[in-house]
C-alpha cells in the first residue's frame, strides 16, 4: 500500500501530536476520569479538524467539528 498523507510537515506533527492525545483520553475515559477525557478528547478533535483542513478534506473538517460542538457542550454541562 502507498503512503499518500505528507510526512514531516505540520500537518505530519498535528496529527501524530492529536492521535497521541485522543488516546490518552480515551485511557482517562476508561479509568473514570470523566472530566479530563473532555477536555484532551477536545484538543485532540481540534487537531484533526485543522489537519483536515490543512488537507482540504471536508470529511475530517466535518466529523471533527461536530465532534468538536458536542464535546464542548460536555464540558458545558459538567459546570452546570
Amino acid at each position: 500500500m502507498a503512503k499518500v498523507t505528507p510526512k514531516g510537515d505540520l500537518s505530519w506533527w498535528v496529527k501524530w501530536i492529536s492521535s497521541f492525545i485522543l488516546t490518552l483520553a480515551i485511557a482517562c475515559r476508561a479509568f473514570g476520569f470523566t472530566s479530563w477525557d473532555l477536555y484532551l478528547s477536545l484538543v485532540g478533535i481540534l487537531g484533526w479538524a485543522y489537519v483536515g483542513y490543512l488537507w482540504h478534506d471536508r470529511a475530517l473538517m466535518f466529523v471533527n467539528t461536530v465532534a468538536g460542538v458536542v464535546l464542548m457542550l460536555g464540558i458545558v454541562r459538567l459546570f452546570a
